[in-house]
């Protein structure tokens, strides 16, 4: 049987890891739009991989399930690389939590599943979410394991109490990283592993929206005062994606590795702590 990746999002991170993982599989990239997941395949299959595609919402159970089926009947699922998702200046709070917190809950219990032995999943979480302020336990508890059809009822997550859509993508990128070590121990039951990636600000189509954005004066700022001073390639994330999914990462699950050029560090203990 033919080993599958899947890659939800087709975009320049997605495509980036599964450069390095996908080799002599069959990668299934899915997006929310067909020409993108097409796009995607076209470069990919040029390159020499046998690329499939499909659609998926990741906001809704069916449209994810349908994904998982499309998946299964191409061979074993061995890896999962989640990149999906919207910013801030992209979507309303509203939308951010249903995309970002509900759809990653969603495609990690759904994948969570069929997810072969030995397999691995990364998903792209963000630094946004190692800058929100220390959440109350009871909250961090909540993120991490409440049932995902409950996830966007919780009182803290209500239209009246999270207005701005930063702080609805801070709260959903800490959530992935929480629900990705509650989701480590449900995969290790089957064998395999999930981690998350919090990249900082990457080129991507996605960061460029950000920077011509209403906070892109923000965006340059800490480019500008992080320890790299620049901002990150999709390459260098798909680099870290290998190690975590492939052999070398066995002995790491559950967690989230930051990596955004030292904006957080600059943030905590540089010229950025100083507003």
């Amino acid at each position: 049987m033919s080993d599958v990746i899947v890659v939800i999002g087709a975009g320049q991170i997605g495509q980036a890891i599964a450069r390095r993982v996908g080799v002599g599989k069959r990668v299934l990239l899915a997006d929310m739009k067909r020409e993108n997941a097409q796009a995607a395949a076209e470069v990919l299959a040029d390159a020499g991989y046998e690329t499939h595609v499909a659609t998926v919402d990741v906001a809704s159970r069916d449209a994810v399930q349908a994904l998982v089926a499309t998946a299964t009947g191409l061979g074993e699922v061995t890896g999962l690389i989640h990149a999906a998702g919207v910013s801030p200046s992209q979507a309303s709070p509203e939308t951010i939590l249903k995309v970002d917190l509900y759809g990653t809950a969603l495609v990690l219990d759904l994948f969570g599943e069929v997810i072969a032995r030995d397999g691995s999943g990364v998903v792209i979480a963000s630094q946004s979410g190692h800058r929100l302020p220390p959440l109350p336990e009871e909250q961090s508890h909540a993120l991490a394991t409440t049932p995902t059809e409950d996830l966007l009822a919780l009182p803290f997550l209500a239209p009246d109490q999270v207005t701005d859509p930063l702080k609805a993508y801070q709260l959903s990128k800490r959530g992935n990283s929480l629900r990705v070590a509650a989701q480590a121990v449900r995969w290790g039951r089957r064998g395999a592993r999930i981690n998350a990636i919090s990249p900082g600000i990457v080129m991507t189509p996605l960061a460029r929206d950000e920077l011509s954005g209403p906070r892109g004066a923000g965006y340059r700022k800490m480019i500008e005062g992080s320890a790299a001073g620049r901002a990150g390639t999709p390459d260098e994330v798909g680099a870290v994606g290998a190690l975590l999914m492939g052999p070398d990462g066995g002995f790491i699950t559950g967690s989230d590795i930051l990596m955004d050029g030292g904006v957080t560090a600059a943030w905590l203990y540089g010229d950025l702590a100083k507003g």
